[in-house]
């Protein structure tokens, strides 16, 4: 295992992918807490769809909307010369749209349990509501946000269905750790495989060990 791309390339796809979904996962979050009961249950839906949905579909997707043949990839072709797939940051379309709905549902469920007599306390301070969500919202549903966050940069590192679709794999430009797994069991390299699958594992596991300590420090706090 000397080509360490698929590490490099899996890693920058999944922080950068984490931190765009993180500020879309909680700002829509924040906005659909507030909503009516009725319009809030039907966009909630439309938000945790990836979650249910076969990656492939949501790679299939991405394609129909981002291919050289679309309009949006004819455009960016066109005016730039760019196209949106078969590149390595087109995975990042591919894990924002896998992960979204794991840091919207823990950033949901943390403000739904947050006390909003704080919120109605600080506006009778005359604090504006910018102030009011930096200042007292977030600090008090960090936790839940924080933990949502580790498991989107988890997901985001172990993605291979629609990232497979998207962007391929292409050794030094597209290859991520479980398209090279893929790709080294199905050119009968098993034992390089085995390495990547072991890489992936230990990431993994450092992740989820990180997120049970940031829960029982949360647990711990919560009980001072």
């Amino acid at each position: 295992m000397t080509d360490l791309f698929p590490l490099w390339n899996s890693l920058r796809i999944s922080l950068i992918s984490t931190a765009l979904v993180i500020i879309l996962g909680v700002l829509l979050a924040y906005w659909v807490v507030g909503l009516p009961a009725k319009v809030k249950a039907l966009v909630d839906v439309v938000f945790t769809l990836p979650l249910v949905l076969p990656p492939t579909v949501i790679g299939f997707f991405l394609l129909k909307l981002l291919g050289p043949k679309t309009a949006i990839g004819e455009f960016f072709q066109a005016q730039w010369s760019l196209n949106l797939v078969m590149q390595w940051w087109s995975a990042i379309f591919a894990t924002m749209v896998v992960t979204f709905p794991l840091i919207y549902r823990s950033s949901r469920a943390s403000f739904e349990a947050f006390d909003w007599e704080l919120e109605a306390a600080a506006q009778t301070l005359g604090k504006s509501q910018t102030w009011i969500f930096l200042r007292i919202i977030l600090p008090n549903c960090r936790s839940g946000i924080i933990a949502g966050a580790i498991l989107t940069f988890a997901r985001a590192l172990g993605e291979y269905g629609a990232t497979s679709m998207i962007s391929g794999y292409i050794p030094g430009k597209t290859a991520t750790i479980s398209t090279t797994v893929y790709h080294l069991w199905r050119t009968g390299k098993d034992s390089q495989a085995y390495a990547w699958v072991g890489v992936n594992l230990a990431l993994s596991f450092l992740v989820l060990v990180l997120m049970n300590q940031i829960e029982s420090r949360a647990q711990a706090n919560a009980k001072s």
